[in-house]
């Protein structure tokens, strides 16, 4: 491998559509990013695909492009993703799933995550579940804020069933949106009898006393079984050593999937108290020991999932005022991190999907790139947004290609 170091900084759900709250802008135009413009005018900018057609434009998915990975070859689902991460090890037969903690109200989604609810009070309340469904067939493990994973023995059958994601139906009634199909039965048990033992749980009566959304019962989605064998990152990209930062057990599973190490950075979280300077900091001190570094920021999404455009405009500004200077700096030869850049260093920016703020969820569309840095020539555009991207004329599609490029390995 040579010696030019490698930033990956993945902006999630940060594309968009127009709309009516940023005065027919997208996020992306709504937002001041004059370290971004910088780079776009300085860079490479286009568009590039990263949901196959005809795959759901989940962040798994896009992700796994986003790595230099072919999502129709490799994605076996995101559960069993997911599960990787939490080092539970899937036996033949044995699949794993989702499982959300959420909050419905008169048989609307009122919250697809609890309210963000924090770990330490959905470990607590993941227990309950456990102790209360849990059987021979069945187990539930707590993960990272609402995101949970339950596997299922014997669960072919689920791998045949219709499941709808909730931040899919975000503030809508759930009605038409249960689980159907072979393996529906005993989804749908599952999730009934979660709520009696989530009513009146502890946790919910302290979250009820505050004002927060109390977690009515969970939602079981995005099932999946062994995930087939990947490569490894180092190996499908001549020598190229990988690291990783991330809030979600999502990537940290890829990351165990490819072999790439996974960062564990205090601080860095999925929503607005992200430590955004600590995450680029370490992922740059990375770099001494690393070629390459992923850094994966989640706020913008999450944002993009409640319609909040102030938040999702804002996470987005943080990533500009907060990140970007630190790489900025690392190339001119300073910076905390202290590493040597002997060859240079070269940076690609891009949201995996789009998440627009009046969908409330992801579309599988196109999402604008930008490449800086060492041997990155300016292709015109004047600052980073979608319609500056499409307007360069420049494509890469499917988006796994994206990676060959970006290392210089590929036309």
């Amino acid at each position: 491998m040579d010696a030019v170091k490698y930033v990956v900084l993945i902006i999630d759900g940060a594309s968009g559509w127009p709309a009516a709250a940023l005065g027919g802008r997208t996020s992306l135009e709504a937002a001041s990013t004059p370290n971004l413009d910088r780079l776009a005018r300085e860079g490479l900018v286009g568009m590039t695909a990263n949901v196959p057609d005809g795959m759901e434009a989940s962040s798994a998915i896009a992700c796994m492009s986003v790595m230099g990975f072919d999502p129709a070859r490799y994605y076996g689902g995101r559960g069993p993703i997911e599960a990787a991460a939490m080092g539970i090890q899937l036996k033949p037969g044995q699949v794993a799933m989702r499982c959300n903690l959420v909050t419905i109200a008169d048989g609307v989604m009122a919250s697809y995550s609890a309210g963000n609810i924090p770990s330490a009070e959905a470990a607590e309340l993941m227990e309950a579940v456990q102790e209360g469904l849990g059987d021979e067939r069945c187990s539930f493990y707590p993960g990272v804020s609402f995101r949970h994973i339950c596997t299922v023995r014997d669960g072919g059958d689920l791998l045949d069933t219709t499941f709808t994601p909730p931040h899919d139906i975000s503030g809508k009634p759930i009605a038409g949106s249960l689980p159907e199909g072979p393996g529906a039965a005993l989804v749908l048990d599952l999730m009934e009898r979660s709520k009696a033992i989530l009513a009146g749980h502890p946790v919910n009566e302290r979250r009820a006393a505050r004002g927060k959304p109390v977690a009515t019962q969970i939602w079981l989605f995005w099932p999946g079984a062994r995930p087939a064998d990947m490569p490894a990152f180092v190996d499908l990209y001549a020598g190229c050593k990988a690291a990783l930062t991330s809030p979600v057990d999502l990537l940290k599973g890829l990351a165990v999937q490819t072999g790439v190490d996974f960062l564990q950075i205090p601080c860095v979280t999925d929503g607005p108290d992200n430590d955004y300077e600590g995450q680029m900091r370490e992922a740059l001190a990375a770099l001494a020991h690393h070629d390459l570094v992923f850094v994966h920021v989640e706020s913008p999404d999450e944002a993009g999932h409640q319609g909040d455009a102030p938040a999702k405009v804002g996470a987005i500004e943080n990533v500009d005022a907060l990140m970007v200077p630190q790489v900025l700096e690392a190339a001119a030869g300073g910076g905390a991190a202290g590493v040597a850049l002997s060859e240079g260093l070269r940076l690609l920016v891009l949201p995996d999907h789009p998440t627009p703020l009046e969908l409330k969820t992801h579309v599988a569309e196109p999402v604008p790139f930008l490449m800086w840095g060492t041997g990155c020539a300016a292709n015109g555009a004047a600052v980073y947004t979608e319609k500056e991207a499409r307007a360069t004329g420049f494509a890469v599609a499917p988006g796994h290609l994206l990676m060959s490029r970006f290392l210089g390995q590929g036309a």
